[in-house]
């Protein structure tokens, strides 16, 4: 068993600047212990002789070559046409993290 309780999990959600409730608290503690016994008990599953699964799908590449198509490409120009804001050929966005 582990120790997931409402107070680890306040911790975390203070962690992560998540706002929770002690109702909230109490119910996620209850279903993180749950998810763990479940991963308790795959734990225990014999796997040996299992091979192991990579996909299941049977497909090699479902994804296109990476090939550059010039006649679709937006020059430097274009693609600052329509900024706000520039600086020597780059867009310029507010800061929005602190150091």
């Amino acid at each position: 068993m582990s120790n997931i309780n409402p107070k680890l999990v306040k911790h975390i959600a203070k962690l992560a600047n998540i706002p929770i409730s002690e109702s909230e608290s109490k119910n996620l503690s209850e279903a993180f212990e749950e998810t763990l016994q479940v991963v308790d008990q795959l734990q225990q599953v014999d796997t040996k002789g299992v091979e192991t699964t990579h996909q299941v799908t049977g497909l090699k590449n479902v994804l296109r070559e990476d090939v550059v198509i010039e006649e679709e490409m937006f020059s430097q120009e274009e693609a600052l046409a329509n900024a706000n804001n520039t600086h020597q050929g780059y867009f310029v966005v507010p800061k929005i993290l602190e150091k």
